[in-house]
């Protein structure tokens, strides 16, 4: 599999013949919105066994080897050339199949009064390359029984593609996180023992397979309490049959302080669950500034002081399917448009906008002018992003990825997937 960034002047047909393959190929595999109007900088799967390689100034064998997981010798076996030679700018090389290593896969999935037939379609391309699906959310009510989601086809969709459900229970009122319901759970042990009981009936009757507390902006001193009750929570849940899993706030150190933060002890969680859910996005947020979503730095820095905590097998990685299109000059109190990676890039290419990529954040953006005159500048998630976040995965040793949320098509993150893991199934 190969990332291929289109430059300028560029069309399908001369991207093909790059790399062996056809047109139809690479429509297909990257399911662009318009396949004769590519964007400039815009990052495409190219759908071929391994990938290739164009020397640059200073490269080796050795050197691109180790980028590449593979031996300065093999290399050369491989491509026919003498080790010792020195190459050629310019010099096309084959790189082969890196090895894959298993990994799990979560994403939760958002339906409303109603499951748009484009929701569900998300749903059956992802299902295939996940491990578990989390229909969000089953909302605790003050007298201990939940309120549930439109489920829709989702349980049959799980079912044929042996994917585990998460039944993600919340503490949402009125459509934000509630510290004062958090402390109603948290203090009160009958109205705990009550909604396990309707957890566990409810896990039975709708056959899921994972309870997933995702109890958020919980009281400031609740860290003790909150341990508590995932402790008994795991104990019930566990001599049920089922697996105990836990959204986390991202934290860079337990000292770390805030409605969000403070009740989160990653030790004393990891110990408890079976694996957690650190939700590593939303630094780039609807209501802030214009940036990354997911800036690679910051997620590594979050991830680092996990695995300090929680053992590294534990840990899914929290990764955003989605990007956000701001108005400039952002002024507070404007919030940005959310937006799927392929509407990105239509965006761009109807704009004639030139995608660039900040590798720092790793991630790519670019700047438009609307049919009002009113500049703009979008953040997004791409073939390059992703594949950055993988390598983070596999360098850290974790268990693998959690997507908020499906719903948003973004169709090289699968074959992503694909290209770097093999995705366990726990159904």
């Amino acid at each position: 599999m190969q990332i291929h960034v289109v430059e300028e002047g560029q069309t399908l047909a001369s991207i093909a013949e790059t790399y062996g393959t056809t047109p139809e190929a690479i429509n297909k595999a990257n399911e662009l919105p318009d396949p004769n109007k590519l964007a400039t900088g815009q990052a495409m799967v190219i759908p071929i066994v391994g990938s290739y390689y164009w020397g640059k100034q200073g490269d080796t064998l050795y050197t691109i080897g180790q980028r590449n997981q593979i031996s300065a010798a093999e290399l050369a076996r491989v491509n026919g050339i003498s080790p010792y030679k020195p190459l050629q700018v310019g010099q096309k090389l084959y790189i082969p199949p890196r090895p894959r290593r298993a990994a799990d896969f979560n994403a939760y999935v958002e339906p409303r009064r109603t499951v748009p037939p484009a929701m569900e379609a998300d749903v059956r391309t992802a299902a295939p390359h996940l491990t578990y699906l989390a229909p969000f959310s089953f909302r605790i009510k003050r007298d201990g029984t939940l309120q549930r989601p439109n489920l829709n086809n989702f349980p049959a969709i799980a079912k044929e593609n042996q994917v585990l459900l998460m039944m993600v229970v919340t503490n949402l009122e009125k459509g934000q996180f509630s510290t004062e319901l958090g402390a109603l759970i948290l203090n009160d042990q009958e109205l705990q023992n009550k909604l396990l009981d309707n957890i566990l009936a409810t896990a039975r009757e709708l056959g899921m397979g994972d309870i997933h507390f995702d109890l958020e902006a919980l009281p400031t001193t609740g860290a003790e309490a909150y341990a508590n009750f995932l402790r008994k929570a795991r104990d019930r849940i566990h001599a049920a049959g089922l697996m105990m899993s836990v959204a986390l706030a991202p934290k860079t150190s337990a000292e770390q302080a805030g409605k969000w933060y403070s009740a989160h002890d990653y030790k004393a969680i990891g110990a408890l669950a079976d694996f957690v859910v650190i939700m590593t996005y939303e630094w780039g947020y609807s209501g802030g500034p214009p940036m990354a979503v997911s800036p690679i730095g910051p997620v590594r820095r979050v991830l680092q002081y996990a695995i300090t905590e929680i053992p590294a097998e534990k840990i899914l990685m929290g990764q955003n399917l989605y990007g956000y299109d701001w108005t400039l000059p952002y002024e507070r109190g404007t919030t940005a448009k959310a937006l799927s990676p392929q509407a990105a890039i239509a965006l761009a290419a109807q704009h004639n906008a030139v995608i660039r990529y900040d590798y720092r954040a790793q991630a790519p953006f670019f700047t438009y002018t609307d049919d009002q005159g009113k500049q703009h500048q979008v953040w997004f998630e791409d073939a390059r992003s992703i594949q950055a976040k993988f390598n983070l995965v596999k360098q850290l040793g974790l268990r693998g990825v959690s997507y908020w949320k499906l719903g948003l098509p973004f169709p090289q993150n699968w074959l992503l997937i694909e290209e770097n893991f093999r995705v366990r199934k726990r159904a």
